[in-house]
């Protein structure tokens, strides 16, 4: 296969999908090893460590910090070592062995090798006539699906930078978008938040429960229960759910890659995954201890065996420090 080298027709030589302890080792790892590397990630407080309201146990943070602290430090690090980092949801992927394609609303990203760290905050339609609307109005993609709901009514749900961030964009073609918080605190930026309830055309429910989607051939209505109080209906054209789970998120991989039973990504001991090229790292393969410190580590292994992979060679080069 040759040296890994910089390609000119846009082709990275590493992906790395997430950006959390997993993706931002592996690409800090991929990047010192001279790998063109794209690390694409919804956002900064969109895993389990950009939401942690303290780190305590990571060795060398130097005390109490907060997750997004900690990974604003590890992707700095990484972007000092040259790898690039893009904001975007990934919404499906074409695994083709040398140019592994990501679409990601409407662009798209190719890599030679591929690393996944998507994490475990995916969900199941949970919402009572989610499923059943998914595609007529149900969606969990703004940037992919904002311009067919121009001058329209819409609903968002969640309460992290990636719900703010795709109510300001629906915003900019909405006629009117209602945010609904479940928690008494929005978990986003603070001058995100301070943008959103701003925003002359956005009305934010805090401490809101999306019980219901409705409707007849396209969602039509939403039925939401505040604190304390009784159910209302509002009309709206479309939801778009960011709610956190407990699933591996693989959604966007579309059944290309072998998963356990739990439906995490099935990995050898190289941190292999079952297509030629692709390898995954932390909570996605559902390690037996969810530790930052684990995720980190697993990250730079599945990175140094990507770039195994593109030199050709059997073994890990061993000078890496």
């Amino acid at each position: 296969m040759g040296e890994p080298s910089v390609s000119g027709d846009g082709l990275y030589d590493l992906v790395v999908i997430g950006g959390g302890p997993a993706g931002a080792t592996a690409g800090l790892y991929g990047a010192r090893a001279g790998l063109r590397t794209l690390v694409v990630d919804k956002g900064l407080r969109s895993g389990a460590l950009g939401l942690a309201q303290r780190i305590a146990n990571y060795p060398g943070a130097g005390g109490e910090l907060s997750g997004a602290e900690l990974l604003e430090r590890m992707r700095d690090q990484a972007r000092s070592q040259g790898a690039e980092f893009a904001q975007g949801k990934v919404v499906a992927s074409m695994l083709r062995e040398g140019a592994h394609e990501l679409l990601i609303g409407d662009g798209s990203y190719r890599g030679r090798a591929m690393v996944i760290a998507t994490g475990s905050m995916g969900r199941a339609p949970s919402v009572a006539g989610e499923e059943e609307f998914v595609g007529k109005g149900v969606g969990y993609c703004a940037t992919c699906d904002a311009a067919f709901f121009r001058d329209k009514t819409v609903a968002v749900v969640g309460d992290s930078d990636e719900a703010g961030e795709e109510t300001l964009l629906l915003a900019k073609l909405a006629g009117q978008v209602h945010l609904v918080v479940p928690g008494k605190e929005a978990k986003m930026d603070s001058d995100l938040l301070a943008q959103v309830e701003s925003h002359p055309l956005v009305d934010v429910h805090m401490a809101t429960s999306l019980r219901q989607i409705s409707g007849g051939e396209q969602v039509e209505k939403v039925r939401l229960r505040p604190p304390g109080g009784e159910e209302y209906e509002l009309s709206v054209a479309g939801v778009f759910i960011y709610l956190q789970g407990a699933r591996p998120a693989v959604d966007f991989l579309g059944g290309q890659l072998e998963l356990d039973e739990k439906g995490h990504i099935s990995v050898d001991e190289w941190f292999s995954a079952s297509a030629p090229g692709v390898f995954a790292a932390g909570d996605v393969i559902g390690p037996r201890v969810r530790q930052v410190v684990v995720a980190a580590a697993q990250g730079a292994q599945a990175a140094m065996a990507a770039e195994r992979y593109l030199s050709g060679r059997a073994g890990i080069r061993p000078d890496w420090s």
